[in-house]
């Protein structure tokens, strides 16, 4: 949907310079082309979510699948 990028561009905008944003999200920044339709408004996304950023990147294993094969093993006793 364009109008979705168009309005998270709006927001980020927005804010810019007077509040944080948090953003989370199992893509990279790379495969953002693959969610938005218009590659210059994701590459001006991108420049604004990573203009003075603290990323942190978690890794790509799940912690809620992890978690969830701990609670099952321990509801099974193994």
């Amino acid at each position: 949907d364009p109008r979705g990028a168009e309005l998270l561009f709006q927001i980020i905008t927005e804010r810019e310079e007077r509040a944080s944003v948090a953003i989370a999200t199992n893509l990279p920044f790379s495969e953002w082309g693959t969610v938005f339709p218009d590659p210059r408004l994701v590459a001006a996304i991108v420049d604004r979510v990573t203009f003075n950023a603290h990323i942190i990147e978690t890794g790509t294993k799940s912690y809620r699948l992890r978690t969830s094969r701990t609670t099952t093993r321990t509801k099974r006793g193994t």
